[in-house]
């Protein structure tokens, strides 16, 4: 269960990180508060806020949104890789608990509906991403606590949903703005007033306990994962496959136009009361008055109006039409939270396609035996270990593609970055790519956002184990995208093509490898601009625009690489 600590962590980092491994490595139960110091000495970039007495609300927020909404009557947190160790470590089986989750981090948990919440991870990075957000959160918890306390008898917190002045005095009382008070309760919506008595009343009192942090056991969980792939798919063993890192809605979305084939529902849909603003947005794409894609805006409406319970009868037609084009969603069976999907290229329809994926004839596809595995996407070293299994599984590896969000020091939320170097925070390792995409493959689609290529990528080990200074350092040298998964997939790759395990602290360059790679990256962070993350927002509609531009990207991209491999002249 021991780690590294990478030279270029800060000793503060470093202090951190060893010990809470250290803690971990004990069979009891851990006290977050033994933490609390430790983690407020360590200056996060994303918690500056942790030593004073006002709450940091970008902080709290952040932990709110990645931690599943029952945390505030969890005392005791479990963390595991697959069900056995739940079952070994006398946990039970959790899979019968109330199933729980995050509205900003995709992490398979179970609450016991009393006080414990069981949370299955994927790999070192979990630990990594768990204990630093239930620290920061038990932090700023306890501040609003000690707040509340100092309210007079008098003051009724059930009035603050009547009176704003209520509202305004108690924020005074917080030592926050009127602003921050409304963030809080946009996020935490009719909870908001349950909440706020729960924090008068109790402190915040965590306790953590890791039953088994053994590669091993990832590795195991990983081969779980497999498996269950597959059992549904036995063809892939033997098939060539592209591999695609990015999320299970915009793949099949593109492929099989089930939105756009289903629009008069989706705008009946907008028609509610409570979609009047997207109907309004609707009209004034109609009408060409915003450049907004067509077909990312019923993309983005579908997905909502699957949430409903109306909405949930198309879900039946939705599986038989991506079935019937060869698309089979595999989801995670008692393991780590990551859908797979499998995409036969010679059952596609092209008749169905977005029109933006279209590029020359494609009748060639007909011929093709590839497949595509489109996964969603894993967090930090959980990439690691899924492609070094995909790689050794599969017939043949074609191409291997990674699409997601990142921090940025130079962009814009909604902006792609396109990496051609990257260096693995995990590995120390500097990886040099010959990445398969330029800003050309994405401005056509992209409306709101600008495409940078030629970027320098730091594959960071987790989002609160960053401080200011180490971000300049990496900034003055150049590195402008901040992520999670890039450097531990480049590793994996790296034993894909070379005769030994990722090295430490190299160069390596890639520009030899027999297989197709590339690296986009879509902008929801901005860590060096005041509540510009996603503790202060999130993407939402507009966010489809980078997201959408980046996954035509790769399957038009797919496609021309297939037609040159079954011997067809690649048009344009």
């Amino acid at each position: 269960m021991e780690r590294t600590v990478p030279s270029t962590a800060s000793e503060e980092v470093e202090l951190y990180l060893r010990t809470y491994y250290s803690l971990l490595r004990s069979s009891a139960e851990v006290q977050i508060r033994t933490l609390e110091e430790v983690h407020a000495g360590m200056n996060s970039l994303m918690h500056l806020g942790a030593r004073q007495q006002a709450p940091d609300l970008g902080a709290f927020i952040y932990c709110i949104l990645r931690l599943p909404g029952c945390i505030n009557q969890v005392r005791l947190v479990v963390l595991g890789q697959s069900l056995d160790v739940f079952l070994r470590g006398g946990i039970g089986d959790v899979e019968t608990w109330e199933t729980v989750s995050a509205t900003a981090r995709r992490r398979k948990c179970y609450y016991n509906g009393m006080d414990t919440l069981a949370c299955f991870i994927a790999s070192q990075t979990d630990i990594d991403d768990v204990i630093p957000l239930l620290t920061a959160y038990q932090i700023e918890w306890n501040k609003f606590h000690y707040s509340l306390k100092r309210l007079p008898p008098s003051f009724n917190l059930s009035e603050i949903d009547e009176d704003d002045a209520v509202e305004q005095y108690l924020a005074d009382a917080l030592e926050i703005s009127w602003e921050d008070t409304q963030r809080l309760r946009a996020v935490w919506g009719k909870e908001f007033v349950n909440n706020l008595q729960r924090m008068a009343a109790n402190p915040l009192r965590l306790r953590v306990q890791l039953l088994s942090g053994s590669v091993s056991e990832y590795r195991r969980a990983t081969n779980n994962w497999w498996h269950n792939i597959e059992k549904n798919h036995p063809e892939i063993k033997d098939q060539p496959v592209y591999f695609i890192s990015s999320n299970p809605h915009s793949l099949p979305n593109l492929l099989t136009g089930f939105a756009l084939r289903n629009q008069a529902s989706l705008v009946a849909f907008l028609g509610e009361s409570e979609n009047a603003g997207l109907l309004n947005e609707w009209k004034r794409i109609e009408k060409g008055e915003v450049p907004s894609s067509r077909e990312n805006f019923f993309y983005y409406v579908l997905k909502k109006y699957m949430a409903t319970s109306l909405g949930e009868k198309l879900l039946p037609q939705q599986r038989l039409a991506e079935n019937s084009c060869g698309i089979l969603r595999i989801p995670s069976s008692h393991s780590f939270d990551v859908e797979a999907q499998v995409v036969e290229l010679s059952r596609l329809n092209p008749d169905w396609f977005d029109p933006r994926v279209i590029h020359g004839d494609l009748s060639f596809l007909k011929r093709s035996d590839a497949l595509i595995l489109n996964i969603d996407y894993p967090l930090g070293l959980a990439a690691y270990n899924i492609l070094s299994k995909v790689s050794e599984s599969v017939g043949k590896v074609l191409g291997v593609y990674s699409i997601g969000k990142s921090a940025s020091l130079n962009a814009t939320i909604g902006d792609v970055m396109i990496p051609n170097v990257v260096h693995d925070e995990h590995s120390q390792n500097t990886y040099l790519i010959p990445n398969g995409f330029c800003a050309a493959d994405i401005v056509p689609f992209l409306v709101y956002g600008t495409a940078l290529d030629n970027q320098k990528v730091v594959s960071v080990m987790g989002t609160f184990l960053q401080t200011a200074h180490y971000m300049d350092v990496f900034y003055r040298e150049g590195y402008t995208d901040i992520e999670m998964e890039a450097g531990p997939f480049l590793s994996a790759v790296y034993e894909m093509v070379r005769p030994r395990r990722h090295p430490v602290n190299e160069i390596v360059n890639f520009y030899e490898a027999p297989f197709d790679l590339g690296l986009i990256h879509y902008v929801s962070d901005i860590p060096l601009g005041k509540g510009k993350n996603l503790g202060a927002g999130s993407l939402s509609y507009y966010g489809l625009d980078s997201t959408y531009a980046a996954i035509l990207a790769v399957i038009r991209r797919i496609f021309y690489l297939e037609r040159k491999r079954i011997g067809e002249s690649p048009s344009g």
